[in-house]
């Protein structure tokens, strides 16, 4: 519980939590606020319809945890990556080994803490999200009475949970490509380009890709709509596995993470 709660001291200081999070929200705002205000301006009746789904509730709702897990995904890979990386180009894995701590066991509570930041950070995000699509919903002119649908609102508890566990499964597959890579900046880089290649990789392996990490992270929190488009899925003809076979998938990707991040972290020279 100590390293615990030092962990989770040592993120909620460090800019780079505010900084993942504020990009994520200023991006989630520009665009919501963005179809709101041009969504009447649309030539096309079907593209009216489909601006016009953003920001219309009780969908809007399933659209923003849809959005925070496309595009947040990214970020939550660059974050962990980033998180992992600096403790080995700061030496405080060295140091906290150093102490007598176990090496696998101050990785997997770092990677809990990270994980209770980004909950928290979603729960942030989504707030803001509804904020954010009611004044776009104004400036579109659309009616806000399914904001207080109780079916919606029933099953909202256990949308966010899914997201939540998508979120940590690709926090976990950016800690372990860092700490792979022992480096920061190194750990960065590859998990953008494991993110990138993955969408790139719908072009040919169409019927693969929903297993992919990413992917099946997307489809967690799918509701039978196309809101792949936000970052992490692909188009509207790729095929996606249903929800609820995209928790398995995620939930093996998440251990295969914290595996390959535990024995790696014991086998690993970090005398240097």
């Amino acid at each position: 519980m100590r390293l615990l709660v030092a962990s989770l001291r040592k993120l909620i200081r460090r800019p780079a939590t505010f900084i993942t999070l504020g990009l994520l929200v200023g991006l989630m705002a520009l665009i919501f606020l963005a179809v709101g205000a041009t969504a009447n301006q649309q030539t096309s009746a079907a593209a009216r319809e489909a601006s016009l789904l953003l920001v219309t509730f009780p969908g809007a709702y399933a659209f923003i945890i849809s959005f925070i897990i496309g595009l947040g995904g990214l970020f939550a890979v660059i974050y962990a990556a980033a998180i992992a990386g600096s403790e080995w180009t700061w030496g405080t894995l060295k140091a906290a080994v150093a102490r007598g701590e176990s090496r696998s066991r101050y990785q997997l509570l770092s990677l809990t803490a990270i994980a209770l930041v980004l909950g928290l950070g979603m729960l942030i995000a989504v707030a803001i999200g509804v904020v954010v699509a009611l004044i776009g919903a104004g400036l579109a002119g659309v009616s806000t009475s399914g904001l207080t649908d109780s079916t919606t609102l029933g099953q909202l508890p256990e949308l966010l949970g899914r997201g939540w566990f998508a979120l940590v499964e690709e926090g976990v597959l950016g800690f372990a490509i860092a700490t792979l890579a022992r480096s920061q900046l190194a750990g960065v880089g590859v998990g953008i380009a494991v993110y990138f290649g993955e969408q790139f990789a719908t072009i040919f392996l169409a019927d693969i890709v929903q297993y992919l990490p990413f992917h099946a992270a997307d489809a967690i929190v799918a509701t039978g709509g196309d809101s792949s488009g936000f970052g992490g899925g692909g188009g509207p003809q790729l095929v996606q596995l249903d929800p609820n076979s995209a928790i398995l998938v995620v939930g093996a990707w998440l251990v295969v993470g914290l595996i390959v991040t535990a024995l790696f972290t014991e086998r690993a020279d970090i005398s240097g």
